[in-house]
């Protein structure tokens, strides 16, 4: 009798397994069913938006970039490659320089480059204005970066005295303190600012051209910026040398040679003068 009971029991138990175990079956399939939807419908988005983002790759240029771009292929391309993304061994990637530092190297002739140098040398610009804006604007819109202000004027308002402080501190070790340049080492120098214009002068302390360092809003805001270039546009370049012959305006260096040239030998001349006489 306890037999027959355990039977009926154990045929019942698996009874009810069965509807459990089909459940579960039924679950996974869903599942399975579920996530094979998914994948194709992710499969589909990506057919359908992934020219777009192609697209992306080869952005939308403004009439100005595009004509930048035209003259980007003809004289650039060679060095900075397509795109701007660089050539090994000839010229660096473009991407995220900005349109400061293209402003700087092209309106000022350094670019494009003669001959490879320890340093780019300033000469004859070979883009006009215009042209250098459409370059600048190319550059700018495949990667940004740092921008010049608009307008020739960028002094206004200036501090004069206030950027004689500060061009003292930051750029007369290189540029010496009359603005004309120096030597620094591996035949790479600090160049002359007599010939730069405001938005080069700007341009310059947004790109670091070169050994110079970068001066960003972080280091140097605006304002003072603007002083500097007032310095240097309104006194550097408008000295009268009231104290004679400026020697080159390279400071001590200079003076003492000079006295020593001229007080010693005055000296010994006159030295020999009196012991002749006497």
């Amino acid at each position: 009798m306890t037999s027959d009971n355990d039977r009926r029991r154990g045929l019942l138990a698996r009874l009810r397994e069965r509807p459990a175990a089909r459940s579960r079956g039924r679950r996974r399939l869903g599942a399975a069913v579920r996530l094979i939807a998914a994948l194709m419908l992710a499969g589909g988005a990506y057919t359908v938006f992934a020219p777009g983002a192609q697209a992306q790759d080869n952005p939308q240029l403004t009439g100005a970039a595009a004509e930048g771009k035209a003259l980007f292929d003809v004289s650039c391309v060679t060095c900075h490659g397509r795109n701007a993304q660089g050539v090994e061994g000839r010229g660096p990637s473009l991407i995220g320089v900005g349109a400061a530092s293209v402003e700087f190297q092209v309106s000022s002739g350094r670019m494009p480059l003669a001959r490879q140098e320890a340093q780019a040398h300033r000469k004859p610009p070979v883009f006009t204005d215009e042209q250098t804006r459409q370059l600048a604007q190319y550059v700018q819109e495949l990667g940004g970066g740092p921008v010049v202000p608009d307008g020739d004027d960028l002094r206004e308002d200036g501090n004069i005295a206030s950027g004689g402080e500060l061009f003292r501190i930051n750029c007369s070790q290189c540029h010496a303190f009359g603005g004309g340049g120096g030597a620094l080492s591996s035949g790479k120098f600090a160049p002359s600012l007599h010939p730069a214009t405001d938005r080069q002068i700007y341009a310059a302390m947004l790109s670091g051209p070169q050994n110079m360092p970068v001066f960003g809003d972080n280091q140097l805001r605006p304002e003072q910026k603007a002083d500097i270039i007032a310095y240097i546009q309104e006194t550097l370049k408008h000295d009268q040398d009231p104290g004679g012959f400026n020697l080159g305006r390279y400071g001590p260096s200079t003076e003492g040679l000079a006295i020593f040239l001229v007080g010693i030998v005055a000296l010994v001349f006159a030295s020999l003068w009196i012991a002749g006489k006497s």
